[in-house]
């Protein structure tokens, strides 16, 4: 069997609990600073209703509480749950760490129910990560493996206003430091194609996040979806999602660029089908997965092998790939 050219989360995850194990994608009821008038209202422009849970399916008519539980109760009570004995439960959509810190230790103990959960992970947001959270976070350690997943997107704070994030990487750098102090391994997330991103910002974001003491990233392309503002920005020519081709280019670029060190949870998200606007390539992940390996393998590339050189491009992203939007 060939040695594989990046640090696949499925073997990472396979040889940290001796077995496969899953995810269990968890709606936790919460909302977002960016939503709820603390920041803003209307979240990130690329963001859904749903902030990026579309997927996941939910009870009404419950408590917040009792609806974790229930996708818990379901998800184990489902074909899914016959792939695997071992299960993370995952807090996926918007920020899992805005609230009080009993209403968070409610909902993460909702999810951890049954003896097959091994891991926590929580998705959020560098502004919603504090002492007392990373105090909370740390004591579910001595049981289960935790994880902290934060949206970056880019290093770049002009495209962080554009998109509307609401914080800037100044805030990520300090919140990994503090995840760090308490031993919790982080996630960040790389957007590529975001609106006025050039090549440069791409180089960029990968130095910044090679700066600092992350131990998973997370590889998406810029997609559009229905009822978002970068669908407003779509449809009146503001904005020209990312072609498969420059997305491939640029993907094999941070890959072969990235610390060899951390963990590649995913190369390309999951958009739903009924939402999904543009790109259409973004519904077929086997032509990102296939398409990698067979540029990895061609050109004798592998994660990490530029980590040490910096190479100046000194060329906008889209004059790179002989790419004009309109």
């Amino acid at each position: 069997m060939e040695e594989e050219r990046y640090k696949h989360l499925n073997k990472y995850l396979k040889e940290k609990f001796g077995e496969r194990t899953l995810k269990i994608c968890i709606d936790g009821g919460f909302t977002c600073p960016n939503r709820d008038n603390t920041l803003s209202t209307g979240g990130c422009i690329f963001c859904s209703e749903k902030g990026s849970g579309e997927l996941i399916v939910s009870s009404n008519g419950l408590t917040s509480v009792e609806k974790i539980k229930n996708q818990v109760i379901n998800y184990f009570n489902s074909y899914r749950s016959k792939r695997a004995n071992k299960f993370i439960a995952y807090f996926q959509n918007f920020s899992n760490t805005y609230d009080s810190i009993q209403n968070l230790k409610s909902k993460y103990d909702a999810a951890l129910i049954d003896k097959r959960i091994v891991g926590l992970e929580i998705a959020t947001r560098p502004d919603c990560i504090d002492e007392e959270i990373c105090n909370l976070l740390e004591t579910y350690k001595k049981d289960y493996y935790v994880c902290v997943e934060l949206g970056l997107q880019t290093s770049n704070d002009k495209t962080g206003i554009l998109i509307n994030r609401g914080y800037l990487s100044s805030q990520f750098t300090e919140a990994v430091k503090l995840l760090n102090s308490h031993n919790i391994d982080v996630v960040t997330h790389i957007m590529v194609g975001l609106p006025k991103e050039t090549f440069e910002d791409i180089k960029n974001t990968v130095k910044f996040i090679n700066q600092h003491n992350i131990q998973g990233l997370k590889i998406h392309s810029t997609y559009i979806v229905k009822n978002t503002t970068l669908a407003d920005m779509y449809f009146n020519d503001q904005y020209e999602p990312i072609s498969f081709d420059c997305y491939m280019k640029c993907l094999t670029y941070i890959i072969t660029h990235i610390s060899s060190d951390v963990v590649i949870h995913r190369i390309s998200a999951d958009s739903p089908k009924d939402l999904l606007i543009a790109p259409k390539w973004n519904l077929h992940k086997k032509w990102v997965l296939n398409g990698l390996d067979k540029i990895l393998k061609e050109e004798d590339l592998w994660q990490g092998k530029e980590f040490k050189q910096n190479r100046s491009i000194g060329t906008s992203f889209f004059d790179y790939f002989n790419y004009s939007p309109t």
